[in-house]
């Protein structure tokens, strides 16, 4: 015998959840390979410092390299999306349960807008070197 109750409140798709989950953890993906990407960026002008005192000659090194702060850049709008997602995360799951769902594009803006500005960043970076 079913009750009013029960007519009346629709039943939670686990789904829905499991897909919420899933997506959070593809940003947390993302983010984990934006902060690697920046502690890589911050270690090569390390690792050309050390090629240069290897190699025979006299090498030219560029006196003031900009990859330490764009490689902490990347870490750091890498730990910023962690976070982010992470309150997305919990947004979409109340919305979930509450049967009142909106899509935000917060996110994804904020991704997109930072890494244009870093490719732009390492594009006029790598260009007089060329």
């Amino acid at each position: 015998m079913t009750t009013q109750n029960n007519i009346d409140k629709p039943v939670a798709n686990p789904g829905d959840h499991l897909a919420n989950e899933r997506t959070f953890l593809a940003w947390i993906r993302t983010s984990i390979a934006l902060m690697g990407f920046g502690f890589v960026v911050v270690k090569f002008s390390l690792f050309i410092r050390q090629l240069a005192l290897i190699l025979p000659g006299k090498v030219v090194l560029p006196t003031k390299g900009y990859s330490s702060e764009i490689g902490i850049l990347l870490v750091a709008i890498g730990a910023a999306m962690a976070l982010l997602s992470f309150f997305r995360y919990r947004s979409t799951e109340k919305q979930l349960l509450d049967h009142a769902y909106k899509p935000s594009f917060l996110l994804s803006v904020f991704l997109t807008a930072s890494i244009l500005v870093i490719s732009a960043l390492l594009i006029y970076y790598l260009l007089p070197s060329i």
